[in-house]
């Protein structure tokens, strides 16, 4: 305790000098807590839920979930899944998945409401039975729709629950007559709240028979999407590679060219996640190692100051019976909280500046505990690695040249 406080009085005494060393180490540190923590955000709202998959489901779609710049194009040469190729692959994977569906998906558009209409920026999309339990769709009032209902093309509509509350304030919906793009539609159901993601409202749609979303807009305009789900975690990477091997026949792949098509699933999410922000997440630390260099630098520089200035008081210490290894925990201790003062400050700003980005997103706060224990150790051995050499020097030092020292 009593070298703790002579290290405190030692910086109290100095403050301007142990500011300005500090800052590297500030630097440093929020760098790495910055970055980790917005990972550690941007992947646990995935986990919990970003993706509209559950955790046996797994999407065949054309365009990858995540592309680079110009990879659109690249992708837009494939040719369209379409209704056919999905008939085909549910009765290939009858004994082997689940629940097969389909999806055809429209964006922009305006729903209206007797008086009431809504902004351009509806999704409606034409599905099977089978997307509900698949997409974790379930039915909070009314119902979801029927194979009879998709095979008879009616046109009912099941509600996200943020269309219902634009349109239909204290009004039950179901029942009620609604419009898009001039066609009517009967509500049968509106769906449990699914809760925003990244700033996006995925409760604002409208699902409708797939049968008469292409009676409306034409089979060939969009590209089907078909969502498979496994009875279990332990059969849904055998039924993946089951699906992939029909797709490819049906598509007719030839052997050894690159799927025409894209899976996707809440792990491949994340490793698109992961792979893209790898490199920020690299140059992010070398910068962080750089600053921490130069803060350890720093404080080589002032504990040598600071052995020199107190040359006498080591001088009286070692005459009154002090050892050597009292002089180098002494100064090694004082390196040590110079360290962990601008590293707890650094932890402080990175956990506060990563979380405000993610909250930016939509995303909920997170704390990246590991990160934070990494970043305490480096302070610890930036301290100890950098003071190392001026306690060495101060515990040397001969008592009676010290003591003449002026």
């Amino acid at each position: 305790m009593e070298i703790l406080l002579v290290a405190l009085r030692s910086l109290r005494a100095n403050k301007l000098r142990s500011i300005l060393t500090i800052v590297g180490i500030i630097v440093g540190i929020f760098s790495i807590i910055a970055i980790s923590t917005i990972v550690t955000v941007l992947q646990n709202s995935i986990e919990e839920g970003v993706s509209k998959l559950s955790q046996t489901t797994f999407q065949i779609q054309k365009f990858p979930a995540m592309m680079e710049h110009g990879d659109r194009a690249k992708y837009r040469n494939r040719k369209n899944i379409t209704i056919e190729e999905y008939y085909e692959l549910k009765d290939k994977l009858a004994n082997d998945a689940k629940a097969v569906g389909a999806e055809q998906w429209g964006f922009g558009k305006v729903f209206t409401y007797r008086n009431k209409e809504t902004n351009p920026n509806v999704q409606l999309v034409g599905c099977t039975p089978e997307a509900f339990p698949n997409n974790q769709w379930y039915a909070e009032e009314g119902r979801n729709f029927t194979k009879n209902d998709v095979q008879r093309y009616e046109k009912v509509v099941v509600l996200g629950s943020s269309l219902a509350k634009t349109l239909f304030d204290f009004i039950d919906p179901v029942g009620q007559e609604i419009k898009v793009d001039n066609h009517k539609l009967r509500v049968i159901g509106v769906l449990e709240e699914q809760g925003s993601s990244f700033g996006n409202d995925p409760d604002n749609f409208a699902a409708i028979p797939l049968s008469t979303y292409q009676s409306f807009y034409g089979k060939r305009t969009r590209s089907i999407n078909i969502t498979v789900s496994s009875y279990s975690k332990e059969d849904y990477q055998d039924v993946i590679e089951k699906a992939v091997g029909y797709f490819r026949t049906i598509r007719k792949v030839p052997p050894g060219k690159d799927d025409d098509f894209a899976i996707y699933s809440n792990e491949s999410l994340l490793n698109d996640i992961n792979n893209m922000t790898a490199g920020v997440k690299i140059g992010a630390y070398v910068i962080a190692l750089i600053a921490l260099l130069a803060a350890g630098v720093g404080i080589m520089n002032i504990m040598l100051v600071s052995v020199t200035e107190r040359t006498k008081e080591i001088g009286i210490r070692k005459a009154i019976g002090a050892k050597r290894n009292n002089i180098l925990l002494q100064f090694l201790t004082e390196a040590v909280v110079l360290s962990l003062f601008g590293g707890i400050i650094g932890i402080i700003l990175g956990l506060i500046a990563g979380n405000l980005a993610g909250s930016a997103l939509g995303a909920s706060v997170s704390i990246p505990l590991d990160w934070i224990a990494i970043g305490v150790l480096l302070c610890i051995i930036v301290g100890v690695g950098f003071g190392t050499y001026p306690a060495y020097k101060a515990a040397n030092l001969d008592p009676i040249e010290a003591l003449r020292w002026e």
